[in-house]
């Protein structure tokens, strides 16, 4: 087997800076464009949630906003084109209801802008779309008094969930309740932030908002009940999970038997996993299901500063069999010399068992496909990060996605009531190790990741034959 060069650099040339460099790939394809859901003409954006053209847009707000029912004269299955879409206005609204256009984003009074335009696509029933199309829901609608939120004071929403953390490491509450107004725990708390954030417009006060934590659950006051998930979180949750690439990572980790891996060739190594697993955020980004939403300048911010959080990240969910067996199997055929040993920071000692205790965290929770894309999509709308241009957008996406995630984890373990802010938990914990693992020493990275592969995979293959997992203050020398 040839040895492999050692890399230049983990980073683009320095001639193109890395923000350039990020921004030249998003835009790689950003012009492309894009066809109509509905009748497949020029799509001009995002509009109520799906991609669609101005007249497939303006059609939807008008039937919506002016409650109009239509007859088919045919069999409701009329053919939908550009020239073809104005003979039937019944099969152009069943199709625009049945892939996602969401009628609640469009605004009560009938002006342009939307109500929400961070409202995604929608999944609805065919009993709720025969509802539609009949005139029903229209008529239900009419007989139902008005909702209203009071609003005590400035609207503003300063303890909000951001990005799963706050300054102290731990995940930021929503608003705990008012004093003089209370909510029923339970069926309160679905009305009041579920269907705020997931599925009504998302511009209204917060006042009202429970605290992250589920009261009920650890006050005991109430058993963990079954119940069903919220109608908005399944499709985006599901179509997070769709932009993942879960695929194995293609790069190259089998070495012969017998064969002594040298530090540069482990080094070597690691950038070309580096590269590829840069390489597919950037794929990610542009399958998001709000892409249209933010500006290709933003996201060049987003990445630039998240790059590393989101790697790191998949490393020890979805790709973590490979990262932990492969790699590992690759980092144990490498012995460092004793030089190498000697020059072994502290810091990076400290880094070292902070990274084996993640580990053991995620491997007990367990974490699912699609508590990581929630995960992945809260970490990268980080509106704190500067230089962005739409902050508010990026809070309203990001809470979105961090109540779809407490609803969705909520539903699918109803008997672990702290699992959702364990989970948050390892955010502000991978957003730390990340910034400190870009400032470690290029030629200490080989000896990190042995040390930590090698005893995160003992301890990995310790709980599957049954003995008891080794506790998070102990680490492996690195030398071994």
């Amino acid at each position: 087997s040839s040895k492999a060069a050692p890399p230049s650099s983990l980073y683009p040339s320095p001639q193109i800076s890395p923000n350039m460099f990020i921004l030249s790939l998003l835009s790689d394809d950003a012009a492309d464009p894009r066809v109509c859901l509905i009748c497949g003409d020029r799509a001009t954006g995002l509009h109520y949630g799906i991609i669609s053209c101005e007249g497939c847009k303006g059609f939807f707000k008008r039937s919506i906003c002016n409650k109009r029912v239509y007859r088919c004269s045919r069999d409701k299955n009329c053919e939908m084109s550009r020239k073809q879409r104005n003979r039937c206005q019944y099969c152009r609204l069943l199709k625009c209801l049945q892939m996602g256009m969401n009628r609640k984003a469009i605004r009560e009074d009938g002006m342009p802008g939307g109500r929400n335009k961070s409202i995604g696509p929608v999944q609805i029933t065919d009993e709720e779309i025969e509802r539609i199309m009949s005139g029903q829901e229209f008529k239900e609608e009419a007989s139902l008094p008005e909702h209203t939120w009071s609003n005590n004071g400035d609207s503003s929403d300063h303890s909000s969930p951001s990005n799963g953390a706050s300054e102290g490491n731990q995940p930021s509450p929503a608003s705990t309740l008012s004093s003089n107004r209370s909510l029923e725990i339970g069926g309160g708390y679905t009305a009041a932030v579920r269907d705020q954030y997931i599925n009504a417009p998302m511009n209204t006060p917060y006042q009202l908002l429970p605290h992250l934590f589920s009261y009920a659950a650890q006050s005991g006051l109430l058993a963990p009940q079954p119940r069903s998930l919220y109608p908005q979180s399944h499709p985006l949750v599901m179509q997070l999970v769709a932009a993942e690439d879960l695929a194995p990572l293609a790069t190259p980790m089998l070495i012969e038997d017998g064969y002594k891996v040298t530090q540069v060739e482990l080094f070597a190594l690691l950038c070309r996993l580096a590269d590829e697993l840069l390489f597919r955020q950037i794929s990610w980004i542009k399958k998001l299901p709000f892409f249209c939403e933010l500006s290709i300048e933003d996201y060049t911010c987003l990445l630039s500063s998240t790059w590393q959080e989101l790697i790191l990240l998949s490393c020890l969910t979805i790709y973590s069999a490979q990262i932990f067996g492969d790699l590992a199997d690759v980092t144990a055929k490498y012995t460092p010399s004793d030089e190498e040993l000697q020059g072994f920071s502290e810091d990076s000692m400290e880094l070292m068992e902070r990274l084996i205790y993640l580990f053991r965290k995620f491997h007990q929770l367990k974490v699912s496909n699609e508590e990581y894309a929630c995960m992945k999509a809260i970490n990268f709308l980080n509106q704190d990060i500067r230089g962005l241009t739409n902050v508010s957008q990026l809070e309203q996406l990001n809470k979105r996605y961090w109540y779809v995630c407490q609803d969705y984890t909520e539903y699918k373990y109803p008997h672990q009531p702290k699992r959702f802010p364990e989970i948050m938990m390892c955010l502000p914990e991978i957003r730390f190790m990340a910034g400190k693992l870009v400032n470690v020493p290029l030629e200490q990275l080989p000896l990190l990741f042995k040390a930590v592969l090698h005893s995160c995979k003992s301890s990995f293959i310790s709980n599957r034959t049954g003995s008891s997992p080794c506790m998070p203050t102990t680490a492996t020398s690195p030398g071994n």
